[in-house]
């Protein structure tokens, strides 16, 4: 499965590269992450701000209405801890923590596109591949930073590959588009349950929800 994704992720490189403007674009904007699925308490997890980018190749079929768009992206979610507040006593000085878990990924969606004027809309099936996750931990005291760390985390309880899906929508104008776009997932990204870094919860059906506010640059569209 690593090798067909990687040897999917090269062609459409090389693709790309070979057919220079044919349909050759690019892509990139921010992510509003978080979990969803059977979690024990939801509102332990907030939503975190990520970012994606990439290369998109759009490939027509029925002329301008109707399209194929195999897209490879590089993609930043997960999710953002609830934030801790603690008084200590006497001194009554105010200790907190924050923090987020970032899932990367290496994301190959093919989507369908219809395009309606200068609207279009865009649904398919999306294979990613986890790169690296990390732990960012702040620590402030009175409002004043004390600490802040970067830990990285070993992905053997997590699964390397995810099926999901995207679905959006969007507007065009010249070479330019802005659209936004659901991003989920139909499997668990947890391979088996961990309790180092989530205080014994279990994440075995968790999986990652994102929507994604994007900006486009088809080169095509400037011949």
């Amino acid at each position: 499965m690593k090798k067909l994704f990687l040897s999917l992720s090269i062609a459409l490189l090389s693709f790309a590269a070979a057919q220079a403007q044919s349909g050759l674009g690019i892509r990139g904007g921010a992510n509003f992450s978080n979990l969803s699925g059977d979690l024990k308490d939801e509102s332990r997890y907030e939503n975190k701000v990520g970012f994606h980018g990439g290369l998109t190749y759009n490939i027509p079929v029925v002329g301008d209405f109707f399209s194929i768009q195999p897209e490879l992206l590089y993609s930043n979610k997960g999710f953002k801890y609830e934030d801790t507040e603690i008084t200590i006593p006497v001194t009554n000085d105010v200790f907190r923590r924050e923090g987020n878990m970032n899932y990367n990924y290496l994301e190959l969606p093919v989507l369908a596109r219809i395009k309606a004027g200068p609207i279009y809309f865009e649904a398919g099936p999306q294979a990613s591949y986890l790169l690296s996750v990390n732990n960012n931990i702040k620590e402030y005291l009175n409002n004043e930073r004390t600490s802040s760390a970067t830990t990285e985390i070993d992905k053997d309880t997590m699964k390397d590959f995810e099926l999901g899906y995207a679905a959006g929508i969007g507007i065009t104008s010249g070479m330019l588009s802005v659209g936004v776009r659901y991003n989920g997932s139909v499997t668990d990204f947890m391979d088996k349950s961990s309790t180092e870094y989530f205080n014994d919860e279990n994440f075995m059906d968790a999986r990652h929800s994102t929507i994604m506010l994007t900006l486009g640059l088809n080169f095509s569209a400037s011949r």
